[in-house]
């Protein structure tokens, strides 16, 4: 019976025994083995591991890519602005036991380390730099972040500027002057647009200039009437005279015509018009037309007969 309790007993302990000298490390993990308080071996690989039972310690470092936040930092840049600035850092430990030997807390050490060279980035840059040149700030507040923690087994992959935050006066600023920017932007399209149209009139009525357009003249007129064969017509000395007569008169404005006449009857009826002209005037129309016409008849027999003298 004491027999097989001790039995027991030593089964019990070698199951004990055996669980703590064997450990399982993860793909993604590497085993740093500290013995009797010494690191006296490289990180073990993954899988499954042995060590030696209350005189070994095996501590897990994970190798993969951590996402941390870097808290908003409120700084003054360059061009004297207060702004809010968050960030995110991605690293990697690739030196196990320095990771785990020679800072007590690396990812503290890292998030520390990113929020001062964050409040330093901010304080050596300008505005627009925060909003424009985002991918050389991230190089070099990656720069900043990774040259003290090399020494401690990590990496730096990338750090990403999330979001600056402005003051409302500072916006409302920003937002008057794109206006400005793009009222400046419209007026000097307008003025190109004019400027353009009048260099094209310009042109238009130099070319015209250059070639005027040339109405065709008499002879030419009476060639052309020659040769469709219409005969042109010849009028007598006093059809003429009546044509040339008609043709004042029809260039006489209508107004002109009636302050004549009225002049007219205002001399008539102060007696200063002379008699001749104020019986020619009193006549009837159809008398007045006759004696015209008897005057013109005399005049063209007149001409006539100088003509065949």
């Amino acid at each position: 019976m004491l027999a097989l309790s001790i039995l027991a007993a030593v089964v019990a302990l070698g199951a004990i025994t055996l669980g703590n000298s064997l450990k399982i490390v993860k793909q993604y993990e590497r085993g740093v083995v500290f013995r009797l308080g010494r690191v006296n071996s490289e990180p073990r690989p993954p899988g499954m591991t042995a060590i030696v039972p209350f005189v070994d310690k095996l501590e897990k470092v994970n190798l993969q890519i951590v996402t941390m936040p870097i808290p908003a930092q409120e700084g003054i840049t360059r061009d004297n602005v207060t702004v809010r600035v968050d960030a995110v850092t991605y690293f990697k430990v690739v030196d196990p036991c320095k990771a785990v030997i020679d800072v007590e807390d690396y990812q503290l050490a890292v998030g520390q380390v990113a929020q001062t060279s964050l409040r330093s980035i901010i304080g050596q840059s300008e505005l627009d730099d925060l909003l424009t040149n985002r991918e050389r700030l991230n190089q070099g507040l990656a720069s900043m972040i990774d040259s003290p923690a090399v020494d401690w087994g990590v990496h730096i992959d990338r750090v990403e500027i999330k979001d600056v935050a402005l003051p409302e006066t500072m916006k409302r600023s920003m937002s008057r002057q794109a206006e400005a920017e793009r009222e400046r932007r419209s007026r000097v399209i307008i003025a190109d647009g004019e400027l353009q149209a009048s260099n094209k009139l310009a042109q238009a009525s130099e070319a015209m200039a250059h070639t005027p357009a040339a109405p065709p003249t008499t002879e030419a007129g009476a060639k052309s009437t020659t040769e469709a064969g219409v005969t042109p017509t010849t009028d007598t000395p006093a059809e003429a005279a009546d044509q040339s007569e008609s043709d004042t008169k029809s260039n006489v404005p209508a107004d002109l015509e009636a302050i004549v006449q009225a002049m007219s009857e205002s001399l008539k009826l102060t007696g200063l018009m002379p008699e001749q002209e104020r019986v020619t005037s009193d006549m009837p129309e159809q008398e007045r037309t006759t004696s015209d016409s008897a005057a013109r008849s005399d005049t063209a027999d007149q001409e006539e007969h100088f003509g065949h003298a």
